[in-house]
């Protein structure tokens, strides 16, 4: 398939764009990046996502999906080979779930603990190693949520493994505790170094800086 008939508006710093990216790559899917400044958005992205005017969006043949699990299992569905859900109905709503958990519970409580000061950021850090403390019951003894390959919660949860570190400098806060989730931090490793979606990833110096500026705007807007 032609890169021109898939094309992906996304940004570099952004998890749910990189999901999208490891998506393509593990289904070697050919596909055309077009970097969005969301300080200034495009008319493609405005014209392609009206609703929420956000990355990413994937546009395949002129159509465009937006939300990034949304677009993960349009590409499932859309290209079958290398498949990154299980065939099993239960197990595949099992990866559902923990994808949704992801979303609904792990990353908030980490952004919050990227914004919050005080006591309240210490309660929303506490929070955030609960809930991943939960997402690592999920992984049980497997390689990956996947079982021994990447798959549909590797590639939702996976960012954590960076985004989280980085937080947890700038910020001063611990939140993969590697003595009570021994097993997830040693998961986020595998995953963050699996050839394919290493190629992907930010440099950490560079996003490090971009989200030193990124928290000083948002603590200052709550101040």
């Amino acid at each position: 398939m032609s890169a021109d008939s898939v094309k992906l508006l996304g940004n570099w710093a952004s998890p749910s764009a990189l999901r999208v990216k490891w998506t393509l790559k593990l289904k070697e899917i050919e596909y055309q990046y077009v970097e969005e400044d969301l300080s200034n958005k495009s008319p493609l992205l405005l014209q392609y996502n009206p609703v929420h005017k956000k990355i990413p969006v994937l546009v395949h043949d002129g159509k465009p999906v937006v939300e990034s699990l949304i677009i993960l299992e349009y590409i499932e569905e859309t290209w079958k080979p290398n498949p990154i859900l299980p065939e099993d109905p239960y197990e595949r709503a099992q990866a559902r779930f923990w994808a949704k958990f992801v979303d609904e519970k792990c990353a908030p409580s980490i952004m919050s603990a990227f914004t919050k000061k005080g006591e309240e950021k210490e309660k929303v850090a506490k929070e955030a190693r609960e809930n991943l403390k939960i997402l690592e019951s999920g992984l049980g003894g497997k390689q990956f949520f996947g079982g021994e390959s990447i798959g549909f919660v590797d590639i939702t949860a996976g960012w954590i493994g960076l985004w989280a570190r980085i937080v947890e400098e700038i910020a001063e806060v611990n939140l993969i505790d590697t003595e009570t989730m021994p097993l997830l931090n040693a998961w986020f490793g595998r995953v963050l170094e699996f050839p394919i979606l290493k190629e992907c990833l930010p440099p950490q110096d560079i996003l490090l800086e971009h989200s030193r500026g990124f928290h000083k705007i948002l603590t200052a807007a709550s101040s």
